[in-house]
């Protein structure tokens, strides 16, 4: 088993989860009393979102370089993000490490080709949705990108940081998710990707009638298929 060096704190609310799906699925394959082998850097989170809305982007490359080669000294054989938002970062961490980084996007594209999604509504933070970062890859693979308008985006981003981020999960804020989902479908979407890894929190596959692509739980599936060989 090799050991995965988690980049967590952005939100500790979806690290958590990542923590706990990570050790569930390994204890599933092996049984007994086996968990992962897992290092995990927390970041002060204050810290990178002031940085977002100043769009000083530099500083948190600084910061996770550094909070990667911590890992990398610590003995981790890989890299996941947990967050959606921070790969737009990625390329300029990739360069600064040997260990392979784990793209969410890359394994949420490979899970929307299995069930055959051409046209996803995309659901996440105001620079996930606004910037090309998450987009492109989307559409590189041919794959159709459904945005909310931007009054819905700025729901969307207040829902995420003022109350998931904050582990506030309010039935009002996941009526408004459930609407905006509606009228993207009625646009032509034909799946929805939780593209923030705090979203899964509050809409799950039971709510909606088409598939729903939580990409924590995607991203999950391909760290544990890594560190066991798996692929």
């Amino acid at each position: 088993m090799k050991t995965i060096g988690l980049l967590g704190g952005m939100s500790w609310e979806s690290t958590v989860t990542y923590y706990q799906l990570i050790n569930e699925s390994i204890n599933q394959k092996y049984g007994g009393s086996h968990s992962a082998k897992i290092l995990l850097y927390s970041v002060d989170f204050q810290e990178i979102e002031t940085c977002q809305t100043t769009g000083n982007w530099q500083r948190i490359i600084t910061i996770l370089t550094d909070a990667i080669h911590s890992l990398e000294k610590g003995g981790a054989d890989f890299i996941a993000i947990c967050s959606n938002t921070i790969h737009k970062v990625v390329p300029e961490l990739q360069s600064s490490t040997k260990l392979p980084i784990l793209h969410i996007v890359d394994a949420t594209i490979e899970q929307l080709k299995k069930q055959h999604i051409q046209y996803a509504a995309l659901l996440g933070t105001k620079y996930t949705m606004q910037q090309d970062f998450y987009k492109n890859k989307l559409k590189k693979s041919g794959i159709q990108v459904f945005l909310p308008s931007e009054t819905d985006m700025l729901i969307v981003n207040q829902i995420i940081f003022e109350e998931l981020c904050h582990g506030k999960i309010l039935p009002s804020s996941k009526k408004e998710y459930l609407r905006i989902i509606r009228t993207l479908t009625n646009q032509g979407a034909t799946g929805v990707i939780l593209g923030c890894t705090e979203i899964g929190h509050l809409i799950h596959q039971e709510d909606i009638s088409f598939p729903v692509f939580d990409t924590t739980k995607i991203h999950v599936e391909a760290i544990v298929q890594y560190a066991l060989n798996d692929k």
